[in-house]
């Protein structure tokens, strides 16, 4: 039986289930392994004294130090990110306020390896604790955890050194271990663990049904991904207007949903895009499903999950040449990648509304990307480095 802890800053909990699902599913598959035997920490940073008590702080303040969480065991521990640090110290805070929790675990659950699911803070904490206890540790990148924190001045040499140090490590797309390698973390090992998807919830639909419950007619594009900067909503809106009769619904929150609510009114345009806030996991196939386009302007990506749950809908898909965009569309009929600009966007979508891919073709495309998958590999990695360890 292989012992993992499973060591996630970059997952769910009850003030914020959309929070990290794919670390969630990628955990609970791993869990259900019939010879594993898992434990998951969860850590929670917060600001200092009395400013926890301050906005979303408080909710999370308030979340239990351990609880079972879908079936398994999840420990979530709370260590200080100091704010306007950006991020210099959160690693070595989350180091010791892991020390102590990670000796009382270890009395009773041996854990024979450290899986950190994302790269920073987690991986430098996790090489630290792994020295300690003496065990193999992973560390798995998937996006900005690479792109920003290990390249910001202030935390890049903190991930070059945990990548260095780590036992082994997994990158989201082969794109994404491209850019681990140019940071100067070694090649050899690195392996690429594509993420899953849930092809049974994930699944093409009748369109036109869908639609309708949707309450909308005509052609349909749907964009999911936080309002950020990075996600380019601003792009695909851009896109929309310049395609007449085509509704766009964006699914999530984030900080720009003013400026975007304010691009759609100088378009004016509101009469067919929404912004749909945070939308419950459980209630994207629906939506995902419905659209005859998904669209995804991101300046920088892994492999995001939204791109290979669209295709598993039937749904085709608009991207940049982000991450491991080619690593998904690998034919016409999964869609397209384009520049990151409005009208190449709508250039693209009209293209795709025109000469539509059937559903199956495009869902096809989704083949290989399954949760099954995705725990054979991450569990034949983790025994591989304990093997390779004793």
């Amino acid at each position: 039986m292989l012992r993992v802890l499973t060591l996630s800053t970059l997952f769910p909990d009850a003030t914020r289930p959309n929070f990290g699902v794919f670390v969630e599913r990628q955990t609970l598959g791993l869990a259900a392994h019939p010879n594993v035997s898992l434990q998951a920490v969860a850590p929670i940073g917060l600001p200092p004294g009395p400013f926890r008590r301050l906005g979303h702080y408080a909710a999370l303040a308030k979340l239990p130090t351990q609880e079972r969480w879908k079936g398994i065991e999840v420990h979530r521990p709370r260590f200080i990110a100091l704010p306007f640090t950006r991020g210099r110290h959160h690693a070595a805070a989350l180091e010791r306020g892991l020390t102590p929790l990670l000796d009382t675990i270890r009395e009773d659950f041996a854990f024979d390896v450290i899986d950190a699911s994302f790269f920073f803070p987690d991986g430098p904490a996790a090489v630290a604790l792994g020295k300690r206890y003496g065990v193999p540790v992973s560390i798995k990148a998937r996006g900005a955890d690479i792109h920003h924190w290990g390249n910001a001045p202030a935390t890049a040499a903190h991930v070059r050194n945990a990548g260095r140090d780590a036992t082994g490590m997994l990158a989201v797309s082969a794109a994404m271990k491209a850019d681990m390698v140019a940071l100067g973390l070694p090649a050899d090992r690195i392996r690429v663990h594509h993420t899953g998807v849930d092809q049974d919830r994930f699944h093409p639909l009748d369109r036109a049904s869908a639609k309708a419950a949707l309450g909308v007619a005509g052609p349909l594009v749907v964009s999911v991904g936080a309002l950020i900067p990075r996600k380019g909503h601003d792009i695909v809106i851009d896109a929309v207007a310049a395609l007449p009769g085509v509704t766009l619904l964006i699914a999530g929150e984030g900080p720009e949903r003013a400026a975007l609510r304010a691009r759609i009114a100088r378009y004016g345009i509101a009469g067919r895009v929404r912004l749909l806030g945070a939308v419950p996991h459980a209630e994207l196939p629906a939506l995902v499903a419905a659209a005859d386009v998904s669209a995804l302007a991101s300046s920088s990506e892994g492999l995001a999950n939204a791109w290979v749950e669209s295709l598993s809908c039937g749904t085709p898909i608009v991207i940049t040449d982000a991450g491991g965009a080619y690593e998904v569309v690998t034919s016409p009929d999964a869609g397209r990648v384009t520049i990151r600009d409005g009208l190449a966007f709508a250039a693209a979508i009209g293209g795709l509304l025109s000469d539509p891919p059937a559903q199956e073709a495009t869902r096809d495309a989704a083949a290989s990307f399954t949760w099954d998958a995705n725990t054979a590999a991450l569990y034949e990695h983790l025994a591989g480095l304990v093997a390779d360890r004793r």
